[in-house]
């Protein structure tokens, strides 16, 4: 058994939903997970604006528009005129349950139970048109049994325990079909992981249901070993251990959910990565596995600034890093990448909502320097290799002004921040060194 994922980006239309359910129907005994349909949780978080801004009026408004598209695709999914009634009593039912919630005091409780209509919908309806190829499908609601606990963690025994009951009560189903990205939170409210989240909910299912693997689907061929949008000959990547995934998603927005990774490794459950339009190329695949050393992608993350602080105090000084990291702490800021000196420290973050405050917090310690528009090259593999991995990075980067380097606290990635005018010629550069 498999547990197969499709995002927002694979059911943007009813014929590409139709896809996805034709192959779902030549492999039957999975489960599938859904995100919304493409831009509809968009359209429901603006739903939830206007309601939060009192805007009732402007929320009815989107609230309408999105009927009639889900009426145009229950017309396209289901032209027998019975099921397609059938089919548009189940969108009024979810419309009204976000119509529902303009008549109460809005809080962050009614936006995550609108936010969820759409998966909760698409679900529905998907479930039904699957029924119509002949394949016996069930809707698991994902509230029944993703929940995180106390500490906003998965509840993985408890989502063992309902899952399986679920299964066990529908056993006579080919396929299970639920939601990914929603969930319930200790208290029994509807909450959400966050964007990207249904990759995560994937892992924890297939963790939970014991899966063979999950394979998340998308309108992309997997992981490329460099940017496609900048290196020409930039090639999807066939196979990446756990650690080395973990390290380049952080930098591959939209491709894989950071948090997906560990349930996947703990339990030894390999993650496949594939384009839905062409189903029979390789893709990704992210496993145990480590074949011999080699450097395996490059990928680069933009929006980085640089923070320098120079102090003599720093000199043999006990607790100085503390302190420093204490600043970042107290203003909620993650640093990325860190550099020491006798005399200096540079670090790196990429959220710079509080940079003035942190600034002013750290010239206690010395004088402060701050670069905007760096960006981070991450060059991910066995950096182990006999070949001189490193060596190799370096030399292809000799000609470049290279601001930092951050090498040894992973056997599998070395980061170097350059300027953001220079990142085109990095990673071709690291691209013909290293591939």
């Amino acid at each position: 058994m498999k547990v197969l994922k499709y995002g927002s980006s694979t059911l943007t239309s009813a014929a590409k939903i139709k896809e996805v359910a034709k192959q779902v129907a030549a492999e039957k005994g999975n489960i599938v997970v859904l995100s919304s349909i493409n831009g509809s949780r968009e359209a429901l978080q603006e739903v939830a604006d206007y309601l939060y801004m009192k805007n009732v009026d402007g929320a009815m408004e989107l609230m309408n528009n999105m009927e009639l598209q889900y009426a145009k695709l229950v017309d396209d999914l289901f032209p027998e005129a019975k099921k397609n009634a059938e089919m548009k009593k189940i969108v009024e039912s979810y419309s009204s349950v976000i119509r529902e919630t303009a008549k109460e005091l809005f809080t962050k409780y009614e936006e995550k139970i609108i936010i969820a209509q759409g998966e909760l919908l698409i679900s529905e309806l998907f479930v039904s048109y699957l029924n119509t190829l002949g394949v016996k499908a069930v809707h698991l609601n994902s509230l029944d049994f993703m929940k995180t606990d106390k500490n906003d963690e998965p509840d993985a025994k408890f989502i063992k325990e309902s899952l399986s009951k679920l299964m066990e009560e529908n056993k006579s189903a080919d396929t299970f079909v639920t939601e990914g990205f929603i969930c319930r939170n200790a208290y029994g409210e509807v909450e959400n992981f966050g964007v990207g989240g249904s990759d995560y909910s994937a892992t924890l299912i297939g963790v939970a249901a014991q899966a063979q693997e999950v394979i998340l689907w998308s309108d992309t061929y997997g992981i490329y070993d460099s940017d496609p949008a900048i290196v020409q000959n930039a090639r999807p990547v066939k196979s990446l251990t756990f650690d080395e995934t973990a390290e380049l998603s952080y930098f591959l927005d939209r491709v894989i959910h950071p948090m997906s990774i560990l349930p996947a490794k703990l339990a030894n459950m390999p993650i496949r990565l594939k384009n839905v339009m062409s189903p029979d190329s390789e893709g990704t695949l992210v496993s145990s596995e480590m074949p011999n050393g080699q450097v395996k992608a490059i990928a680069a993350k933009d929006g980085i600034t640089m923070i320098k602080i120079k102090s003599v105090r720093m000199l043999l000084a006990h607790g100085f890093l503390r302190r420093v990291f204490e600043v970042f702490e107290g203003h909620k800021t993650a640093i990325d990448m860190i550099t020491t000196s006798e005399i200096g420290v540079s670090v790196t973050i990429d959220n710079d909502k509080y940079l003035e405050e942190i600034v002013n917090d750290l010239k206690t310690f010395g004088t402060v320097t701050v670069s905007k528009g760096m960006t981070i090259v991450c060059v991910v593999g066995d950096m182990r290799c006999g070949e001189g991995a490193s060596n190799k990075v370096l030399d292809a980067l000799k000609e470049l002004p290279v601001q930092m380097i951050s090498y040894g606290g992973s056997l599998q990635n070395i980061s170097i921040l350059v300027d953001g005018k220079d990142k085109k010629m990095a990673l071709n550069q690291l691209n013909n060194k290293l591939f």
